[in-house]
């Protein structure tokens, strides 16, 4: 039991007036009374819910009161192992248990979290385990091919754990199993001093930049993060939360999974982003809520069997990561209709990650829209000069404030004090306001289309290219042009059955667009190529058919 040392005559002295001095050390001396740390979520969900499934993976399903106790086993365990206070804590995983008992079991032991993106590849797992200087790395099975090859270019990492959930793979010689070992430790709920202001979690974003930046969240950003997210989300504990989006990355972890687990809802754990399985699903637990990027929701309302499905469980439905098309917004709500309470997340990862929304109330009065900022947030749009703009019309960098906001860069001073610029967080999108101060997101900065002297939004063709109804898929992206140094060119997916030619899409732009931001050149594809969250791979489709335009210009000069 937690015992406060008696009082000397000299800390009797903070109780007499209120200032900086004794405050401090009023909040640290009862500190584990009065703490707000992402910690006692596990502990105060078991508390309401003892016996309530928290977790549901593949034939586990942990309750509250389990979930508390694992992860409090986790965090022992880690403890023992010589953990200090704000080690970094690596997971290179899909949604399994183990991923969440670790990001639960490093918060409860004062630890920092870093959940590695499976995108990636050798030497850039190994850039983030080095940056960040990682003393305990935890790898799935089923992705151990990924670091085979790294594992003797990590020496920061001190200790290597190896998850079976993924496809059941045996151990390899230099790993430990990771559940035999923290089922040794025990139950109970760690003693460890832990603050709101204390770093609990890293994450790597690469943005336009070629290394990756370490953004390290608090316990003050996440919890802020967390209610804002409850209360405008409309989230409740009566929900059943699907996740089928990699909860390595922010969006599915700290809008959704981490939330739900606060409010004490119900979470069901899906290994692959598999459109028919999502369906399976969420017939099979009644899910009432989903969150997705407009990728997936495209493929739902695109699969041969979508009519076969009974989703009418499904009352809420979320979209973000990238920017919905309006045509397909309408589509998703016309063949879902039990769903009508639809939410657009904007935001950013230095954010926790959330910033923006627009609510159900608004989603076919201003379609298209990235709402307005969240309940702990401030949002403003600033031209070149930094200067706020007020102004309907105007494009400007979108940028926020609030506790959300992240603590640092790792490492990084410079594009720390660059992103905190002028007292706002500075996100790198481009948007407009309307007439009622909502944001519409124009672009990334990195996806507008410099032609001739001209911005070119890629959204702003895309949304139009989607008013064809034989069009699944669209990204328009600029490739390099000997007379406009960028050409516009649409990439199509045509809906399967159906036909479509090159002109009939430059012809439906013409007729709504301006004529430079008119496609010069069409491009159909079977599929776009996408990150495990959904979005699409534009750098990757720039780098492709850049190389392949610059290959046939050399080739016609040979000529």
């Amino acid at each position: 039991m937690f015992e406060h040392p008696p009082l000397t005559l000299k800390e009797r002295e903070h109780y007499t007036l209120l200032n900086e001095e004794n405050v401090r050390f009023l909040r640290r001396r009862y500190n584990h009374v009065n703490r707000w740390v992402v910690a006692d979520i596990p502990r105060r969900s078991a508390y309401r819910y003892p016996d309530k499934p928290a977790l549901i993976y593949r034939s586990i399903t942990l309750t509250y009161r389990q979930l508390d106790e694992e992860s409090n086993r986790v965090a022992n365990a880690l403890i023992a192992l010589g953990l200090k206070k704000y080690d970094r804590i690596a997971i290179l995983a899909h949604n399994t248990i183990d991923h969440v008992l670790t990001w639960l079991g490093t918060a409860k032991a004062g630890g920092v979290y870093l959940a590695v993106n499976y995108l990636l590849r050798g030497k850039d797992i190994a850039y983030c385990l080095n940056h960040s200087e990682a003393k305990v790395f935890i790898v799935e099975d089923a992705l151990y091919d990924l670091v085979k090859d790294i594992l003797d270019e990590i020496p920061t990492v001190k200790t290597l754990f190896w998850s079976r959930q993924g496809i059941g793979r045996e151990a390899p010689v230099g790993f430990s199993d990771f559940e035999t070992w923290y089922k040794q430790h025990p139950a109970g709920e760690p003693e460890v001093e832990l603050h709101i202001e204390d770093p609990v979690q890293m994450t790597y974003t690469s943005g336009t930049e070629n290394l990756p930046k370490g953004v390290i969240l608090t316990n003050q950003s996440l919890l802020a993060e967390y209610t804002s997210c409850i209360i405008d989300g409309e989230y409740t504990r009566h929900d059943v939360n699907l996740n089928a989006l990699p909860i390595y990355h922010c969006a599915q972890r700290d809008v959704f999974l981490t939330p739900t687990l606060m409010l004490g809802a119900t979470n069901i754990l899906m290994y692959n982003t598999d459109v028919k399985e999502i369906m399976e699903n969420i017939v099979k637990y009644q899910a009432t809520m989903f969150f997705a990027p407009p990728t997936v929701w495209i493929g739902l309302m695109r699969h041969p069997e979508f009519q076969n499905f009974d989703l009418s469980s499904l009352i809420k439905g979320y979209y973000g990561a990238s920017i919905m098309p309006v045509e397909v917004l309408k589509e998703v709500v016309r063949r879902l209709p039990g769903c009508q309470r639809f939410y657009n997340y904007y935001g950013q990862t230095e954010l926790g990650p959330y910033h923006t929304m627009l609510s159900p109330e608004d989603m076919l009065t201003k379609p298209g829209s990235a709402g307005r900022a969240g309940l702990n947030m401030e949002s403003q749009l600033e031209d070149i000069e930094h200067r706020a703009l007020a102004g309907p019309g105007i494009p400007g960098e979108i940028c926020g404030r609030g506790p959300h906001a992240m603590l640092l860069y790792f490492k990084d001073p410079d594009k720390t004090e660059a992103i905190f610029a002028h007292g706002w967080f500075h996100s790198g999108d481009i948007g407009v306001l309307d007439q009622d101060d909502y944001i519409t997101v124009m672009d990334r900065k990195k996806d507008i289309v410099k032609t001739g002297g001209e911005n070119v939004p890629s959204r702003e063709v895309e949304e139009v290219i989607y008013q064809d109804n034989r069009v699944s898929e669209v990204a328009v992206i600029g490739l390099p042009h000997e007379k406009w140094m960028e050409a516009v060119t649409a990439l199509v997916v045509p809906k399967s059955g159906t036909s479509i030619n090159a002109e009939e899409i430059i012809q439906l732009c013409r007729e709504n667009l301006p004529a430079f931001k008119v496609p010069k050149g069409v491009i159909f594809l079977p599929e776009l190529p996408k990150t495990p969250s959904g979005k699409i791979l534009k750098r990757d489709l720039r780098g492709l058919y850049a190389t392949q335009y610059l290959e046939q210009r050399k080739a016609k000069e040979l000529d």
